[in-house]
Protein backbone atom coordinates (compact mmCIF):
# COMPACT_ATOMS: atom_id res chain seq x y z
CA UNK A 1 0.00 0.00 0.00
CA UNK A 2 1.41 3.63 -1.65
CA UNK A 3 0.11 6.45 0.45
CA UNK A 4 -0.54 9.63 -1.48
CA UNK A 5 -1.12 12.85 -0.25
CA UNK A 6 -2.00 15.50 -3.23
CA UNK A 7 0.59 18.41 -2.66
CA UNK A 8 -0.31 21.19 -5.25
CA UNK A 9 -2.14 23.52 -2.30
CA UNK A 10 -3.66 23.52 0.91
CA UNK A 11 -3.19 21.75 4.45
CA UNK A 12 -1.18 18.79 2.64
CA UNK A 13 2.08 18.52 5.23
CA UNK A 14 -0.62 18.40 8.07
CA UNK A 15 -1.72 15.10 6.74
CA UNK A 16 1.80 13.59 5.87
CA UNK A 17 2.38 14.15 9.33
CA UNK A 18 -0.56 12.32 10.78
CA UNK A 19 0.54 9.66 8.29
CA UNK A 20 3.76 9.24 9.57
CA UNK A 21 2.16 9.47 13.34
CA UNK A 22 0.31 6.15 12.63
CA UNK A 23 3.09 4.47 10.71
CA UNK A 24 2.32 4.88 7.11
CA UNK A 25 5.43 6.82 4.30
CA UNK A 26 3.48 9.18 2.54
CA UNK A 27 4.55 10.40 -0.58
CA UNK A 28 3.86 14.13 -2.10
CA UNK A 29 1.38 13.48 -5.60
CA UNK A 30 2.03 16.72 -7.54
CA UNK A 31 2.06 14.92 -11.24
CA UNK A 32 -0.05 12.22 -12.85
CA UNK A 33 3.38 10.10 -12.61
CA UNK A 34 3.35 10.40 -8.67
CA UNK A 35 -0.85 9.55 -8.75
CA UNK A 36 -0.19 6.04 -10.70
CA UNK A 37 1.93 5.29 -7.65
CA UNK A 38 -0.60 5.02 -4.82
CA UNK A 39 -3.46 2.91 -3.73
CA UNK A 40 -4.85 6.20 -1.62
CA UNK A 41 -5.03 9.01 -1.69
CA UNK A 42 -5.91 12.32 0.46
CA UNK A 43 -7.07 15.78 -1.12
CA UNK A 44 -6.60 18.21 1.37
CA UNK A 45 -8.50 21.01 2.64
CA UNK A 46 -7.41 24.86 1.02
CA UNK A 47 -9.32 26.37 -2.03
CA UNK A 48 -11.11 23.83 -3.69
CA UNK A 49 -11.22 26.31 -6.90
CA UNK A 50 -8.08 26.29 -6.48
CA UNK A 51 -7.15 22.75 -6.31
CA UNK A 52 -9.35 21.97 -9.01
CA UNK A 53 -7.85 23.81 -11.77
CA UNK A 54 -4.49 22.77 -10.39
CA UNK A 55 -5.90 19.11 -11.21
CA UNK A 56 -7.15 20.06 -14.22
CA UNK A 57 -3.84 21.67 -15.64
CA UNK A 58 -1.83 19.24 -14.46
CA UNK A 59 -3.90 16.65 -15.89
CA UNK A 60 -4.87 14.72 -13.27
CA UNK A 61 -8.66 14.83 -13.70
CA UNK A 62 -9.14 11.52 -15.56
CA UNK A 63 -6.82 9.16 -14.02
CA UNK A 64 -8.15 10.22 -10.81
CA UNK A 65 -11.73 9.43 -12.26
CA UNK A 66 -10.57 6.31 -14.10
CA UNK A 67 -9.09 5.06 -10.65
CA UNK A 68 -11.77 6.32 -7.91
CA UNK A 69 -12.71 3.49 -6.14
CA UNK A 70 -11.46 0.47 -8.14
CA UNK A 71 -8.03 0.74 -7.54
CA UNK A 72 -7.61 3.82 -5.57
CA UNK A 73 -9.05 4.84 -2.59
CA UNK A 74 -9.65 9.02 -1.82
CA UNK A 75 -10.58 10.83 1.29
CA UNK A 76 -11.10 14.40 0.57
CA UNK A 77 -11.12 17.10 3.64
CA UNK A 78 -13.02 20.06 3.61
CA UNK A 79 -11.82 21.37 -0.03
CA UNK A 80 -11.37 18.12 -0.81
CA UNK A 81 -15.30 16.57 0.51
CA UNK A 82 -16.12 19.44 -2.23
CA UNK A 83 -14.32 18.40 -5.15
CA UNK A 84 -15.18 15.01 -4.52
CA UNK A 85 -18.83 16.09 -4.47
CA UNK A 86 -21.61 14.88 -7.88
CA UNK A 87 -23.19 18.64 -6.93
CA UNK A 88 -22.45 21.93 -5.75
CA UNK A 89 -24.71 24.57 -4.34
CA UNK A 90 -23.37 27.99 -4.43
CA UNK A 91 -23.81 30.56 -6.76
CA UNK A 92 -20.09 31.10 -7.10
CA UNK A 93 -19.42 27.63 -7.83
CA UNK A 94 -20.30 27.72 -11.42
CA UNK A 95 -17.67 26.68 -13.27
CA UNK A 96 -15.78 25.31 -11.06
CA UNK A 97 -13.63 21.73 -11.73
CA UNK A 98 -14.87 18.87 -9.44
CA UNK A 99 -14.16 15.12 -10.26
CA UNK A 100 -17.84 14.07 -9.58
CA UNK A 101 -16.75 10.89 -7.50
CA UNK A 102 -19.71 10.92 -4.73
CA UNK A 103 -23.35 10.68 -4.83
CA UNK A 104 -23.19 13.96 -2.48
CA UNK A 105 -24.60 17.22 -2.85
CA UNK A 106 -22.57 19.78 -1.06
CA UNK A 107 -22.66 23.67 -0.13
CA UNK A 108 -19.53 25.93 0.13
CA UNK A 109 -18.38 27.55 3.00
CA UNK A 110 -22.00 26.72 4.32
CA UNK A 111 -21.01 27.21 8.05
CA UNK A 112 -19.67 30.84 7.64
CA UNK A 113 -16.36 32.56 7.39
CA UNK A 114 -13.16 32.03 8.72
CA UNK A 115 -14.59 33.87 12.04
CA UNK A 116 -17.54 31.03 12.11
CA UNK A 117 -15.15 28.53 12.36
CA UNK A 118 -15.81 25.98 15.15
CA UNK A 119 -14.87 23.10 16.99
CA UNK A 120 -17.16 20.16 18.21
CA UNK A 121 -17.28 16.64 19.45
CA UNK A 122 -18.46 14.28 16.54
CA UNK A 123 -20.37 10.96 16.54
CA UNK A 124 -18.55 8.25 14.12
CA UNK A 125 -19.58 4.97 15.65
CA UNK A 126 -17.54 3.26 13.10
CA UNK A 127 -14.13 4.94 14.91
CA UNK A 128 -16.07 4.09 18.66
CA UNK A 129 -15.81 6.47 21.46
CA UNK A 130 -14.75 8.59 22.75
CA UNK A 131 -15.83 11.28 20.61
CA UNK A 132 -14.09 12.52 17.41
CA UNK A 133 -12.54 15.74 17.75
CA UNK A 134 -14.14 18.19 14.49
CA UNK A 135 -11.99 21.26 13.39
CA UNK A 136 -14.25 23.29 10.81
CA UNK A 137 -12.29 26.10 9.22
CA UNK A 138 -14.84 27.69 6.41
CA UNK A 139 -16.30 24.30 5.87
CA UNK A 140 -18.85 22.97 3.49
CA UNK A 141 -22.14 21.25 4.41
CA UNK A 142 -23.26 17.86 2.91
CA UNK A 143 -26.64 19.16 1.94
CA UNK A 144 -27.72 15.21 0.66
CA UNK A 145 -26.22 11.91 0.31
CA UNK A 146 -27.37 9.57 -2.50
CA UNK A 147 -28.88 5.86 -1.85
CA UNK A 148 -25.45 4.34 -2.31
CA UNK A 149 -23.23 6.59 0.50
CA UNK A 150 -23.25 5.91 4.41
CA UNK A 151 -22.81 8.40 6.85
CA UNK A 152 -19.72 8.29 8.90
CA UNK A 153 -19.95 10.84 11.15
CA UNK A 154 -22.36 13.60 12.29
CA UNK A 155 -22.45 16.26 14.37
CA UNK A 156 -24.48 16.28 18.03
CA UNK A 157 -27.75 17.35 16.00
CA UNK A 158 -27.18 14.43 13.75
CA UNK A 159 -25.89 17.07 10.60
CA UNK A 160 -23.84 14.26 8.71
CA UNK A 161 -20.13 16.08 8.45
CA UNK A 162 -18.10 12.62 6.94
CA UNK A 163 -19.37 10.21 4.47
CA UNK A 164 -17.95 7.19 2.33
CA UNK A 165 -18.96 5.48 -0.87
CA UNK A 166 -17.47 2.50 -1.33
CA UNK A 167 -13.62 3.51 -1.04
CA UNK A 168 -13.83 7.22 -1.31
CA UNK A 169 -14.57 8.98 1.91
CA UNK A 170 -15.33 12.66 2.33
CA UNK A 171 -14.87 14.64 5.68
CA UNK A 172 -16.08 18.56 6.03
CA UNK A 173 -13.82 18.70 8.95
CA UNK A 174 -10.00 18.81 9.30
CA UNK A 175 -8.92 15.46 11.26
CA UNK A 176 -5.61 16.07 10.45
CA UNK A 177 -5.21 19.27 12.73
CA UNK A 178 -5.99 17.26 15.57
CA UNK A 179 -4.00 14.95 17.40
CA UNK A 180 -6.73 12.22 17.01
CA UNK A 181 -5.44 9.57 14.39
CA UNK A 182 -8.41 7.12 13.90
CA UNK A 183 -9.67 9.38 11.29
CA UNK A 184 -6.76 8.30 9.11
CA UNK A 185 -6.33 4.71 10.19
CA UNK A 186 -9.99 4.19 9.18
CA UNK A 187 -9.06 5.56 5.61
CA UNK A 188 -6.19 3.33 5.79
CA UNK A 189 -8.66 0.37 5.89
CA UNK A 190 -10.75 1.40 2.80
Amino acid sequence: MTIGVLALQGDFREHVEALRRVGAAPIDVRLPRQLALVSHLIIPGGESTTIGRLLNLYGMIEPLRARAGRDLAIWGTCAGAILLARELRDARAAGQHTLALMDLTVRRNAFGSQLDSFEAPLNAPVLGEPPLPGIFIRAPRIEAIGPDVEAVATLPDGEIVAARQGRILATTFHPELTSDDRMHRYFLTL
